[in-house]
């Protein structure tokens, strides 16, 4: 900046710096305050996923699970659909435990099995429940039709139906 006088420099530079300031203090007004964060951590596969996964892959050398789990009981047995291969529904009937407020089934879906289990929710803790197996039709609805897939139970791994 020669030829321009040291105390028209500093005004110079001055008024540059409060209008970058200012250009930047004011592009936010008006909007609202936006929050950022990162992305939820992904959701860890359960003790169902985990083990369709295992089955899919190891698929038909598969091992029983030992214990019992809530979220993996196993079958009484699985209903042929009357539908065939286009079926896109499956009755299934699970044992629970009486003791249980919430019962259900659910599967995994893969291109040649559909892997299914039996799941309980006790009602509580808190007193005495009978060791007697109840069992009750459930129907699984699938993605996609049955095709020639196999039907195999979570906690078992024993095929219970072929598509």
């Amino acid at each position: 900046m020669r030829g321009i006088p040291h105390s028209r420099t500093r005004t110079l530079t001055a008024a540059l710096a409060l209008a970058v300031s200012g250009a930047v203090a004011l592009s936010g007004c008006g909007k609202p305050q936006q929050k950022v964060g990162s992305a939820p951590p992904p959701k860890k596969p359960d003790a169902f996923e985990q083990r369709a996964d295992q089955i899919v892959r190891d698929w038909p050398k598969i091992s029983p699970v030992h214990g019992r789990q809530q979220a993996l009981l196993p079958l009484v047995k699985a209903q042929p659909p009357k539908d065939g291969g286009k079926a896109r529904e499956i009755t299934v009937t699970v044992g629970h435990s009486p003791c249980d407020a919430h019962f259900g089934a659910r599967s995994h879906e893969s291109k040649g099995l559909v892997v299914v289990t039996g799941w309980g929710k006790r009602k509580s803790s808190k007193g005495m429940c009978t060791e007697m197996l109840a069992t009750d039709k459930v129907t699984i609805r699938l993605k996609d039709a049955l095709g020639d897939r196999k039907v195999v139970d979570a906690a078992t791994g024993k095929q219970l139906l072929k598509g």
